[in-house]
């Protein structure tokens, strides 16, 4: 795991400017044949948390999950992975909205377009429907988060909003929930019910 997170750390320095050297090289030592490309680091805490749960051992599988820091960083992440770069098979997930940045920057890089899985809003909002607001809101007040949630409810800019958007938002108004977040809703998730975006993704893997 150290050394995954020390090819995480080589790539995000080479999509910066920096060197593609100790990448590649890291690529070659730990066998990297699949790169998953997401968003932010939520994104990553739940298909890392939902690999774990189904027993799925990614760096034995030669797969690396890597969080670009934004959608628009797709083409460069491209770039350095894909054809251009190191060669290796590209996946992952995007929002519907996005989707359009997502293939200009894998046309680019000569990537299939087909390995990327499609959430409608984002993943959050689809595991806040997977497990319905009812449960999302009981793991709230587990987390001892009822405080902060019940005050976000009485800000007039939430009024009148469907509960799933409210959640949604909330989730993203303190820095590092929606990475705590992101493991809890898919550690609660029933099996059965795994987003499509979601389960696919690891499916493909």
């Amino acid at each position: 795991m150290a050394d995954m997170r020390a090819f995480r750390d080589e790539v995000s320095g080479w999509a910066a400017g920096g060197p593609a050297g100790p990448a590649s090289d890291l690529a070659v030592r730990l066998g990297i044949r699949t790169a998953v490309l997401l968003e932010g680091l939520s994104d990553l805490a739940a298909v890392e948390t939902l690999a774990a749960r189904q027993g799925q051992d990614l760096a034995a599988e030669g797969v690396c999950v890597l969080s670009m820091g934004g959608a628009m960083n797709i083409g460069r992440y491209a770039d350095r992975l894909g054809p251009p770069g190191l060669g290796l098979r590209l996946t992952g997930l995007c929002d519907e909205r996005e989707q359009p940045f997502y293939d200009r920057g894998l046309k680019r890089a000569r990537a299939p377009q087909q390995g990327f899985f499609v959430c409608v809003t984002d993943l959050e909002d689809e595991l806040i429907r997977a497990l319905g607001t009812a449960s999302v809101e009981e793991i709230i007040r587990a987390e001892g988060d009822l405080r902060a949630w019940q005050t976000f409810l009485h800000q007039p800019a939430h009024h009148g909003r469907p509960r799933q958007q409210q959640l949604r938002r909330f989730l993203g108004t303190k820095k590092g929930r929606k990475i705590r977040y992101g493991h809890l809703l898919v550690e609660a998730l029933d099996p059965e019910y795994v987003p499509t975006p979601l389960g696919d993704l690891l499916t493909s893997l």
